[in-house]
């Protein structure tokens, strides 16, 4: 049986396989079908791969020097199916990304520096660029670390993630729709893209407080509304896409901007995406946009607490009207193993 060189990390609060580009077939079919093999799906259990049997930890970065001056590294996000052998690049995953700089300098790609080291990372699902930025003292990784990030249990080192160029990413706009709100099977949305292409809904308007744990009954709902903002949104047919994302929002209850029950597509997310929690904040920041009312915003430039079902995440978002300036957020992330994964044969 051939094996192929794998790292399995948590980034964020999400877990995933990052492989070196020159470790997986050059033809996209090919590559697709082995990293399905890899993963173990399509199966609910995921039982004979390596993937968690969740949307979260059925995740795949590719990593390799970039081709662009831009950037120090490439890093394409794959989202696979569990219980459909589907492979998505349409979107990017900001929390697979807090990984991707510590894994380009544990394969070399990066040359760690002596106190601190920046990535640039050119993130080909949409061609934006992320920095991030994480300690190497004395020239080496060490992810032990007193930062806390909810999902997530314990403390690890701290990741600054800085973006730009995310807004319109995906969907080439900021507003896709050219509208700040919109009305899809009688319900206001505002359909935005600041790295992560999001609809966001008033909770209340699906009869729900947006404190649920199980928003499980409103798959069907979601499905919908998902369906009919991703045409709006010049996603065409999104039927078997992990994008756009629905984000229900309420007022916040823990001291927080706001409280968030996120759908990934249709499975309600444990915590909220990094780059969807960066597009919900974008949103709330605007004056008549969906959530607007519902949100406890602090000062120009001061951390956005957005609350979600296991705790709070902390973004920075600088608008100048509806043109993005700069978003920030902080994850930690972690080596789990490094060796040879072994996929299933093929039936």
């Amino acid at each position: 049986m051939t094996g192929v060189r794998c790292m399995l990390m948590r980034g964020g609060t999400s877990k995933g396989a990052y492989f070196l580009a020159e470790d997986l077939p050059s033809d996209p079919a090919e590559r697709d079908d082995l990293l399905l093999r890899i993963m173990g799906a399509p199966d609910p259990r995921q039982i004979d791969g390596i993937g968690g049997a969740h949307p979260l930890t059925s995740k795949v970065a590719i990593v390799s020097p970039s081709a662009d001056d831009s950037a120090d590294v490439d890093y394409l996000f794959l989202q696979l199916g569990v219980e459909e052998p589907t492979v998505s690049d349409r979107q990017n995953c900001g929390n697979l990304l807090a990984g991707v700089g510590p894994f380009a300098v544990e394969r070399g790609l990066v040359p760690a520096g002596p106190g601190g080291t920046s990535v640039r990372i050119r993130m080909l699902n949409t061609g934006s660029v992320a920095t991030a930025t994480f300690p190497t003292p004395g020239g080496g990784l060490d992810y032990d670390g007193e930062t806390a990030v909810s999902g997530v249990p314990g403390t690890a080192a701290r990741i600054d993630l800085d973006f730009a160029g995310t807004e319109g990413s995906t969907c080439g706009a900021l507003l896709p729709t050219g509208r700040l709100r919109d009305v899809i099977d009688g319900i206001e949305v505002t359909c935005v893209d600041n790295g992560m292409p999001v609809v966001v809904a008033a909770a209340s308007d699906f009869g729900v407080t947006g404190y649920e744990t199980d928003l499980s009954a409103l798959r069907d709902r979601v499905q919908s509304l998902r369906l009919r903002a991703g045409e709006l949104m010049g996603l065409g047919d999104v039927s078997a896409a992990s994008v756009p994302k629905t984000t229900l929002v309420a007022p916040p209850r823990d001291g927080g901007m706001i409280c968030t029950r996120t759908f990934i597509p249709l499975r309600m997310h444990t915590s909220i995406g990094v780059l969807g929690a960066v597009s919900v904040a974008t949103a709330l920041l605007i004056d008549g946009a969906v959530g607007h009312d519902l949100a406890e915003i602090p000062p120009p430039g001061t951390p956005m607490s957005i609350e979600h079902p296991t705790g709070r995440l902390d973004v920075v978002v600088e608008l100048d009207g509806t043109t993005v300036r700069r978003s920030s957020i902080v994850r930690t992330a972690r080596k789990l193993f490094d060796g040879t994964v072994f996929p299933r044969s093929r039936p």
